[in-house]
């Protein structure tokens, strides 16, 4: 496995910082984002990555797949958009030639990320939303799969069930993904999202070469106001790496170590301190 940053560590850098900051780092890859992308230019990030010969561990994300369970033409036409913008997503990574497009799956219908629960306009129907998830990966996996590109169901931590996610374990998104080529739709192993879970190594086994995407960061203890930035440096908060690295090498897994921090106190801080940090934190904290 080799060091990959993902360019959320560092926001502060724009993707050509961010390029150039792997480079001098001597780091061979990068997981990107969208947003990012798009600022810079898709045609030219992909100049760019080419001439820094740096592979894309990931892009993130697509996903948000729930938006049908909506009832009506309301429901019709959010699953419509979902399907229409994740097939740009696949479009993209593919021309990023990115190791896989992550999907961040979305919460409940009506309920947006991060915002107080609407008084109406959402349902509750959390099997009725999973199920949503599976129709959408049944239109994109072929097509990701046309596109050589393949799909990385992201199980987030069950805090972010109601906005963010239904898929809370590391099973959930696997019993997803198996009825599609592991070529197609694979799963992402967070440590953030994940170390909780008590059927965490046996899932990680039962995933062998599915897992597509490795990530590290902490999870940090007591979590602050706003939970979504509650990843900390590895080290920094309660989660045991190394018997988490030893399962999904174990699994067969081959690819890039991610490591995706959101937290205020690192993005505050000198880009360059950060990935310092983050190589040195790799090797002592996060390799068996």
């Amino acid at each position: 496995m080799s060091l990959s940053l993902n360019q959320w560590t560092t926001r502060r850098w724009s993707l050509a910082e961010a390029v150039d900051g792997c480079v001098r780092h001597d780091l061979p890859a990068i997981g990107l984002w969208r947003e990012k992308v798009a600022e810079q230019g898709l045609s030219e990030s992909v100049k760019l990555l080419r001439s820094a010969g740096l592979r894309v561990s990931s892009l993130c994300r697509g996903g948000f797949l729930t938006g049908g369970g909506l009832p009506g033409e309301e429901g019709k036409r959010a699953f419509a958009r979902a399907l229409e913008d994740n097939r740009r997503a696949v479009d993209e990574a593919a021309e990023l030639g990115a190791s896989c497009l992550v999907l961040v799956v979305g919460g409940l219908p009506g309920v947006r990320p991060g915002e107080a629960l609407p008084a109406t306009g959402f349902t509750r129907d959390l099997a009725g939303a999973r199920e949503r998830v599976a129709e959408a990966l049944a239109e994109l996996a072929p097509y990701a799969g046309e596109c050589g590109v393949r799909l990385a169901l992201e199980p987030l931590h069950p805090i972010y069930c109601p906005d963010r996610a239904v898929l809370s374990t590391l099973g959930q998104a696997l019993e997803l993904s198996l009825p599609f080529p592991e070529e197609q739709v694979g799963v992402v192993v967070d440590t953030f999202h994940v170390w909780w879970d008590p059927r965490l190594f046996e899932d990680i086994a039962r995933a062998g070469r599915r897992i597509a995407s490795f990530q590290v960061c902490d999870y940090l203890h007591p979590l602050p106001e706003d939970v979504l930035l509650g990843r900390g440096m590895m080290g920094d908060g309660v989660i045991d790496f190394r018997p988490i690295t030893e399962a999904v090498l174990a699994a067969g897994y081959t690819g890039d170590v991610e490591v995706e921090i959101f937290n205020a106190d690192v993005w505050a801080a000198d880009p360059d301190e950060v990935v310092a940090t983050m190589k040195t934190r790799y090797t002592d904290v996060v390799l068996p």
